[in-house]
């Protein structure tokens, strides 16, 4: 096991009608406006906006809003919010929402605190020395970002999409009420789901050895988001069930399952990039490669894959062959995949890749041929290019 720090400063208000608490959370952060950033038109339609609104108003809480974040955030969004909040003097930011809404959250408040254009931070060109505190009222299970230091926009110019990651992002709060995503579409559920378990994924899939208890917590919250995953194909309205994703959203994405591991992320890297240049659902998109990606990398450990498929997916160990086992994981994996409705290719996707997309895609994901990704298997451009054919 490898050295590591955990650092999880958030704290959560889990259950239902959690989010009555927003006034009182805001003010014991001392903040006298905020920003109350979301999406499209369900939260208005939910009656969840109204809520919000009474409940800083009752504790004495100025606001102003901003609405319009879509899936894959925009830059311009972003823009726009930092030049509202410049504007009205906003010292607070709440994301209403899912992760591309506490992703647009966090950026803009970067934007806020930081002497450089906002962009510059997420190309690398230039390190974050603050952010503006950022709140969340968590709409979706899915990113898990209302307790990690990422955030990830998407560049329109280019369709470039890129993570800025950093502790000054964390949210000071995270009201998780399982009732809110009740209403969401089934797609975006399972998708959901699917990130949920790639964020565990990314990090389970190491070389390092002697990893007991970080291995059963990730074996573990896999089972229970793939048990639960399938009961909400049937029982959308199952507050337990809502319950279980919710919390292992945040679980999966906060550090803990990656507590003395390197993680890998390569296939989050090949997907940034579908989802930049396509718009896809992010979840989705990390289902449609991971199949081929594991295929392509299982031989470097292959006790790896078998321990994951016979601990998180129950296939019976061939002791006599492993490398049969590992395969049989990755099909069951696949066919997980398929029985909650995600894809498994790209062309699933509804995008039908030319060959002069795959090499661009390959070249903005290695930077231009600048970087390799990934560390369980360390993956060049032609390596990655590959992937895409294979996913394809």
């Amino acid at each position: 096991m490898k050295n590591f720090e955990y650092y999880t400063p958030t704290k959560v208000v889990f259950g239902k009608d959690a989010e009555a608490q927003t006034g009182s959370l805001i003010q014991a952060q001392n903040c006298k406006k905020v920003l109350v950033n979301f999406g499209g038109s369900s939260a208005k339609q939910s009656g969840l906006l109204d809520k919000v609104f009474d409940s800083l108003t009752n504790a004495e809480i100025e606001y102003v809003t901003l609405g319009g974040v879509v899936p894959n955030p925009r830059l311009s969004k972003v823009y726009e919010g930092i030049d509202l909040c410049k504007k009205e003097n906003v010292d607070f930011i709440l994301a209403v929402g899912g992760g591309s809404v506490i992703d647009s959250a966090k950026a803009i408040g970067y934007g806020m605190v930081n002497d450089c254009d906002v962009w510059d931070l997420y190309e690398g060109k230039a390190k974050a020395t603050g952010c503006l505190p950022v709140g969340v009222i968590l709409t979706i299970a899915a990113a898990g970002s209302e307790m990690s230091s990422s955030s990830v926009i998407t560049k329109e110019e280019g369709w470039l999409k890129r993570g800025c990651n950093t502790d000054y992002s964390r949210c000071k709060f995270a009201i998780m009420n399982p009732e809110l995503t009740y209403t969401l579409p089934q797609y975006q559920t399972e998708s959901g789901c699917t990130d949920i378990l790639m964020h565990t994924m990314e990090r389970y899939f190491t070389t390092e050895r002697s990893m007991e208890v970080t291995d059963s917590i990730s074996e573990g919250l896999m089972r229970t988001v793939i048990h639960n995953a399938k009961i909400l194909m049937h029982k959308p309205q199952c507050y337990d069930a809502r319950a279980e994703i919710m919390w292992a959203g945040s679980l999966s994405h906060n550090g803990l399952t990656g507590c003395g591991s390197v993680g890998d992320w390569s296939c989050h890297q090949l997907e940034h990039e579908l989802g930049g240049m396509f718009d896809v659902a992010h979840g989705a998109g990390l289902s449609a490669v991971w199949g081929s990606w594991a295929r392509y990398v299982y031989k470097t450990d292959v006790m790896r894959f078998v321990q994951f498929a016979v601990n998180v997916l129950g296939v019976s160990n061939d002791f006599k062959d492993p490398e049969k086992t590992a395969l049989e994981g990755i099909k069951a994996m696949e066919n997980f995949y398929r029985f909650i409705g995600m894809p498994t290719s790209i062309r699933e996707l509804g995008v039908e890749l030319t060959d002069e997309q795959i090499h661009e895609l390959a070249y903005k994901c290695s930077f231009k041929k600048t970087r390799t990704i990934g560390n369980f298997q360390i993956l060049n451009m032609e390596d990655i290019e590959k992937i895409y054919i294979m996913a394809r």
